[in-house]
């Protein structure tokens, strides 16, 4: 079918490995892209930030440097980095990169500017090299590439091929994406068509046991662990899986040196998107096709649902794919999509206040709490308790997704420039 195969080039495209949290890793893909059309090493870096992406990069630490900030990002994007590895590339970077990154800083020779732009994702990186400079521009998207410049000349310009409908909803061949689409394709593809998505497990887990090896953060998973070993919490299913998936942030957050599987451009809703039902499914025995066909809810769900609304803003994310992860928990305990539907109604009441002020250590807190929502939506769907026409929440699924779009796209605005003027103050 046309739309499975539409959905799986969507899931490919959206569910990519990311190396540290993706706002620095966008500052450092321009970067990177900028030095390598240079021709030459970079001797200055100025690099102009929408605010949307200052306040998730700022206070996160960039893998394999130790060090927080949009400057450090910068300056090991354009001097080590590897443009083509997407969002991993800052896998190649070194110590020696890092050494020389910061004499930059040191010396003043990383400058980062607020750009004016309306996009929340847009990042624009010049390097120089005595007399030469070449700038490269990200916008929309972490590694969308709009423009290229050598020496002040336009070399590249991508133009928008952005299709949308009045709702700001993705289209199929004219047909609006539906929940009850997605929950058919997740069910019913050959399960050698969406088998890939179980990488998503291995690179997400391999993440969550780094966090609880090591110290990363704020080291929530590792508390949790250390307080079920001592008897404090039960080792049950819900604090098994609020462990795993805030380790994962933990470490993602403290600069471990291994990837996230990322959904919609963020590492944390990938993981929240993926550890509960990884864990879930351990939990009920099921096997490999089982549990990708729920990740393929959870992971696709969580784009379609978020696809309502800016990429970045004032509303924290894992809101809204932890509700896609509720309805991928209630399909492995066999449940109807009439009852994943109300899981999804039931998580977006619970959690649609959480705030995004910034990419930072306390994301593993919200992951943690995002994990546990989707829990509690889940097992009061499957016992016929929904929330319905309360608040935001309709009683119709598709209504409630949309006027959850609506409130941040038209209601949270200031919010938003709110929390970025106090982020700045701080």
């Amino acid at each position: 079918m046309r739309q499975w195969e539409h959905f799986i080039a969507i899931i490919k495209k959206e569910v990519q490995p990311a190396l540290g949290c993706t706002e620095p890793t966008s500052i450092a893909y321009a970067a990177a892209h900028a030095a390598r059309l240079l021709g030459k090493k970079p001797e200055k870096i100025t690099v102009a930030v929408s605010d949307n992406l200052y306040k998730n990069a700022m206070g996160v630490f960039v893998p394999g440097t130790g060090q927080v900030g949009l400057p450090i990002a910068a300056a090991v994007g354009a001097l080590g980095g590897d443009p083509d590895a997407g969002l991993e590339v800052l896998a190649p970077i070194t110590t020696a990169h890092v050494k020389e990154a910061m004499d930059m800083i040191e010396e003043g020779r990383v400058m980062i500017e607020k750009a004016d732009s309306p996009d929340a994702v847009f990042c624009s990186a010049t390097v120089y090299a005595g007399d030469e400079s070449a700038q490269v521009t990200v916008q929309g998207e972490h590694t969308g590439i709009v423009e290229k410049r050598k020496n002040g000349e336009v070399v590249f310009k991508k133009e928008s091929s952005i299709s949308t409908d009045s709702e700001g909803q993705s289209n199929v061949e004219g047909e609006p994406i539906s929940l009850k689409a997605i929950y058919d394709f997740a069910l019913n593809a050959p399960f050698e068509d969406i088998a890939f998505i179980l990488q998503a497990r291995d690179i997400n887990m391999a993440l969550a046991d780094e966090g609880l090896a090591r110290q990363y953060g704020l080291e929530l998973g590792r508390t949790i662990k250390e307080q079920i070993d001592a008897g404090i919490l039960s080792a049950d299913l819900v604090n098994n899986m609020a462990a795993y998936t805030a380790a994962a942030s933990d470490a993602r957050m403290g600069g471990a040196t291994l990837p996230a599987m990322s959904n919609y451009g963020s590492g944390n809703q990938g993981i929240t998107a993926t550890i509960p039902v990884v864990k879930m499914a351990e939990f009920v025995k099921a096997d490999d096709e089982r549990l990708a066909r729920a990740l393929i809810l959870s992971h696709l769900g969580a784009i379609y649902i978020k696809s309502h609304y800016p990429s970045l803003s004032a509303f924290c994310g894992n809101t809204a794919t932890s509700s896609a992860v509720a309805m991928a928990l209630v399909y492995l305990n066999s449940g109807t999509f009439e009852q994943a539907c109300m899981a999804i109604n039931n998580v977006i009441s619970d959690t649609s206040g959480m705030v995004c002020d910034g990419a930072k250590s306390t994301c593993a807190m919200k992951v943690h709490t995002a994990a546990q929502s989707a829990y509690k939506g889940c097992f009061l769907a499957l016992a016929g308790h929904g929330v319905a026409g309360q608040g935001i929440v309709s009683a119709d699924v598709e209504k409630t997704i949309d006027n959850l779009g609506a409130m941040i796209t038209q209601g949270m605005h200031q919010t938003d420039e709110k929390i970025i003027e106090i982020m700045r103050r701080n």
